[in-house]
């Protein structure tokens, strides 16, 4: 992936001294009153009656702006940027930097490994430079589109001249540099208090419940910062806060209360039957027994001597779950179950390898499926949540669940209705291989019209799975089972291998009609695979 123009941006560091105000006098320049942020990003241009000598807007386009080197005390330098590397990429972690400080960079080498939400990509530097300070250490999670990760110069000449200025305490990086990684919101000015005047102001104004104030979002963010965000003025329903209010809050360094710690609740009094009556009257003027309190247990301590350790989840794993919390949370889940005969199947795999043609068992089951899709075009279709209308995908493009070290990946097999089931294994068998390896492009793994997830392998009989948004379904296909069923268009029973497949389908688009439809032909060329290499 070639680094965007815009994933750098250049940097000045002068020296106004009378030396300098003399020299640009002199030469009818005017550069003493020039602030860095002129020199922003690589399509922004001085303005007007700052204009330099020999300087052409042309010569801004690329990834560093050419400008004159009149002083040795000015460093020119470049601020690469954490890049965009898939449509969906709104953060990534470099996993490993392949240059190092001082080290010179030709155009097209990888500058590091970065790992997006679905793989592991090389960051290619697009013009020759030389390494000169790294931002971001490898590891650090979570680092924003736009965050600046490192500097490079020109030359070796320039590292040096930049070593010196950085020790000096000359280089800062601008804030439009985009934040810290987690800076903002973990680092939280706080002070114990009550809500102010202002904020009761706010209060007043509200048109919803207390109890309804806080989305369930934003409660779970004051509680895990610790912070009381009753007092921010909600964009929601209502003036109800949201947690873009409590996120805007924070990153603003607007100071906020901390939460105040409740208090135990008390137990109700533990009461006994009554005593029996008696003559006597100390029995009648005895005390009540005092009510009991809950108390604080002591931690409760592994005797086991087992040990266990806290793995951190990936970008990757953050992003699935992210992605399938909300598949399950927007999308109409329906499932549909049909049960199919395998042993004609394996009567001709076992009459293709005899032919020296290997195929899977996963390879006849995509074939089937999109030949199915081909025949209920209604199914292959998805969802588009912005004109909120059910759009309908000219090809078959099947993407196939594949377990890498990383997090589940689901890369794309094209055309299937129109590929033999040779190319079908080939193309499965490469983009498996380099989906464990990370080095799948983004277009082989982003889109795609239905998605197949197979289990089997593992002995897993039957389970269902979540819709992989936009689109409709998802077929979870089970592994073989001996049963005794009924023989078909025969009286008499037999022991067959039978897999159950079940599809989940959004109600949205496809409703259970269509499921049905769709599962009736995927279990017909299931059970005559002939027509499969027809």
């Amino acid at each position: 992936m070639m680094m965007n123009r815009s994933s750098a941006v250049f940097r000045r560091v002068r020296s106004a001294t009378a030396h300098t105000r003399l020299y640009s006098s002199r030469r009818g320049l005017r550069m003493g009153h020039l602030a860095p942020e002129k020199f922003h990003g690589v399509l922004r241009k001085p303005t007007a009656g700052t204009v330099l000598r020999d300087f052409h807007p042309a010569t801004a386009v690329g990834s560093r702006m050419s400008v004159p080197n009149f002083f040795s005390s000015e460093v020119e330098y470049v601020t690469v940027v954490m890049p965009a590397l898939s449509p969906t990429m709104e953060s990534g972690t470099i996993a490993e930097w392949s240059k190092q400080p001082g080290e010179e960079i030709a155009a097209g080498d990888v500058l590091c490994q970065v790992e997006t939400d679905k793989a592991t990509m090389a960051f290619e530097m697009q013009d020759d430079a030389v390494l000169a300070k790294q931002l971001v250490p490898a590891g650090d999670e979570s680092i924003n589109i736009g965050t600046a990760v490192a500097i490079t110069v020109d030359d070796m000449a320039a590292y040096e001249a930049f070593l010196a200025a950085d020790a000096a305490g000359e280089i800062s990086i601008d804030a439009n540099d985009g934040p810290a990684a987690g800076g903002a919101v973990d680092e939280v000015e706080t002070t114990t208090g009550t809500v102010s005047s202002e904020a009761a102001m706010i209060a007043s104004t509200r048109t919803v419940a207390d109890e309804f104030l806080l989305t369930p979002a934003a409660r779970h963010m004051s509680e895990s910062k610790g912070l009381d965000v009753r007092g921010l003025a909600g964009t929601g329903k209502g003036g109800r806060i949201t947690k873009g209010d409590v996120i805007h809050a924070i990153n603003e360094g607007v100071t906020l209360p901390l939460l105040a710690s409740s208090s135990a609740p008390s137990v109700a009094a533990v009461t006994s039957p009554a005593p029996s009556v008696s003559s006597t009257p100390a029995a009648t003027s005895a005390p009540a027994p005092p009510a009991a309190t809950m108390m604080d247990l002591p931690p409760a301590e592994c005797t086991s001597g087992a040990g266990y350790s806290d793995s951190p989840a990936s970008g990757m794993r953050k992003v699935i779950a992210s992605r399938l919390t909300q598949s399950k949370a927007e999308a109409p889940h329906a499932y549909v179950s049909i049960e199919a005969r395998l042993d004609p199947i394996m009567k001709l795999r076992k009459t293709l390898k005899e032919g020296d043609v290997n195929v899977s068992v996963n390879d006849l089951i995509i074939r089937c499926a999109g030949l199915a899709l081909r025949d209920v075009p209604e199914a292959n279709a998805s969802w588009d949540a912005k004109t909120q209308s059910v759009v309908t995908n000219p090809n078959v493009d099947i993407s196939v669940a594949v377990a890498t070290p990383t997090g589940l990946m689901t890369p794309i097999v094209t055309g299937v209705d129109g590929k033999g089931l040779g190319e079908i294994n080939g193309a499965v068998r490469d983009l498996a291989t380099r989906a464990r390896d990370g080095k799948l492009m983004p277009e082989e793994y982003q889109g795609g019209s239905f998605t197949i997830s197979n289990l089997g392998m593992f002995g897993v009989s039957e389970f269902s799975a979540i819709i992989n948004m936009p689109q409709a379904c998802i077929m979870a296909v089970g592994g073989g089972e001996r049963r005794l069923v009924q023989k078909k268009d025969e009286e008499g029973l037999s022991i067959e291998t039978v897999m159950t497949a079940r599809l989940s389908c959004d109600s949205r688009v496809v409703d259970s009609a269509v499921a049905a439809q769709f599962l009736q032909a995927f279990q017909g060329y299931m059970e005559q695979p002939k027509l499969t290499v027809l």
